[in-house]
């Protein structure tokens, strides 16, 4: 499975997606900060899965229509930041979906994660992640799960790392970093979390008219007696 992750910084890195889709052949594509009201149902042969409401700005997912079908969505509200109360900039800050792939008859959770800005606090940032990551076990106790967008956690990494071990899932950071826009925060932004995956590569791909990099998470679903029993 090939998964795009990209925030658009505002939805102006929408007219790279189509090409980005095709170059790179993916399968699931998880945008943050895209205009929902303005996604097409169809990008560079993937299917919009589903798109958040709350906000104008907001998350996406879509689907390879051919190698998957949608089984299911949830979308979820995590703890406010302060920045939150005051601009209001998101409300639904996970949005998750459950795909049967049709080859190897089973079915995997992917979701598009997008956390607090970096004027919260890292453990709000890290209450954000295991609730995002337990709230995916609704869409199937035991599937493989893959979380992947923008974490807006550029220090203290091998801290979040261990705590989300301690969660029961692996943390993934891309070959080089994701963030450019601000020098003394540039880093490695994006990230992939899972359970039930290996994950071959994490990939950092070239940078569009965004602040972030898109980055390519390439991932193998285990086989998991607790995923077939789902």
């Amino acid at each position: 499975m090939k998964v795009i992750s990209y925030n658009l910084r505002k939805h102006r890195a929408a007219g790279e997606l189509t090409a980005l889709a095709q170059r790179y052949g993916a399968d699931v594509m998880c945008l943050q900060e895209c205009d929902t009201a303005d996604m097409p149902a169809s990008i560079g042969g993937l299917k919009l899965a589903e798109a958040t409401s709350r906000n104008r700005l907001g998350l996406a997912v879509y689907y390879r229509e051919n190698t998957y079908n949608l089984v299911d969505v949830r979308s979820m509200a995590l703890k406010k930041s302060m920045h939150d109360r005051v601009l209001k900039p998101a409300e639904e800050r996970m949005l998750g979906v459950r795909l049967h792939d049709i080859d190897e008859n089973r079915d995997v959770i992917v979701a598009s994660f997008h956390a607090a800005p970096l004027t919260a606090l890292n453990s709000l940032r890290r209450h954000q992640i295991r609730t995002a990551l337990t709230e995916l076990q609704q869409l199937g106790t035991g599937l493989p799960e893959l979380m992947v967008g923008d974490y807006n956690y550029p220090v203290f990494k091998e801290n979040l790392g261990q705590k989300v071990r301690e969660h029961g899932y692996e943390l993934n950071l891309s070959d080089s970093r994701t963030y450019t826009r601000y020098r003394f925060f540039r880093g490695h932004y994006d990230f992939a979390t899972s359970v039930g995956f290996t994950i071959d590569r994490v990939r950092t791909l070239p940078q569009g008219l965004s602040d972030h990099l898109p980055i390519l998470v390439t991932a193998t679903a285990q086989d998991r007696s607790a995923a077939k029993a789902a």
